[in-house]
């Protein structure tokens, strides 16, 4: 039986992987946690082989907690969902320790096999990841701007190109919104953009939203 833990802000979201885990067979989901805190609680008390991990949560995000978890629970392993395309952040996901990253509208029978996957200790890696992996090795994908942004900075991109604003991205990341707007100034620098609405168009343009 492989024990999961779902990490997810959404109650609805952990609610439909749930029973689409259960009802696979051979799975067994021991614990939810909706952020980072909860998560380093539960794991206290309650073992598992596999994570179901969002990239997007209040407080920390995915990537970091991969790190957190590489240190304290290395046999753990983690899978990731994202609303964000796979070929873009995907790549960063599976280089920071994921072994599995998903977008949140695949197939319930393809998250299933990559928790099965993740579990053996194998990564699972989608079509789309795959191809941007031999982009990024053939050298394609070699100094494009957004990759030398930090997993904050990335966050705060990404929060910004979807329209929240700076005191809500500071609500939801556990910052103050002075922090926010550091991270907000370097993004513009390192991507050389002026305005919220340049963030907005270089995220859409390079695919890292939708």
């Amino acid at each position: 039986m492989i024990r999961v833990i779902l990490v997810d802000d959404h109650a609805m979201i952990r609610r439909g992987l749930r029973e689409t885990l259960t009802e696979a067979g051979g799975i067994e989901v021991v614990g939810e946690a909706a952020d980072y805190p909860a998560l380093r609680e539960l794991l206290r008390q309650q073992s598992c082989d596999v994570l179901l991990l969002d990239v997007s949560l209040p407080g920390r995000n995915g990537i970091e907690i991969l790190g957190a978890l590489a240190q304290s629970y290395p046999d753990v392993k983690a899978v990731m969902l994202s609303q964000y395309p796979e070929d873009q952040y995907g790549v960063r996901a599976m280089k920071h320790g994921a072994m599995a990253y998903l977008n949140k509208s695949a197939e319930p029978s393809q998250i299933v096999l990559a928790v099965r996957t993740a579990a053996g200790g194998r990564r699972f890696v989608t079509p789309e990841i795959a191809q941007a992996l031999v982009e990024t090795v053939a050298g394609r994908h070699d100094g494009l701007p957004h990759e030398r942004l930090s997993e904050r900075e990335m966050q705060t991109l990404l929060r910004i190109a979807r329209g929240e604003k700076l005191s809500e991205i500071a609500a939801a990341l556990m910052l103050s919104p002075k922090t926010v707007s550091v991270y907000r100034a370097r993004v513009l620098e390192k991507l050389g953009l002026s305005t919220n609405a340049d963030i907005a168009a270089y995220a859409i343009r390079n695919r890292l939203v939708e």
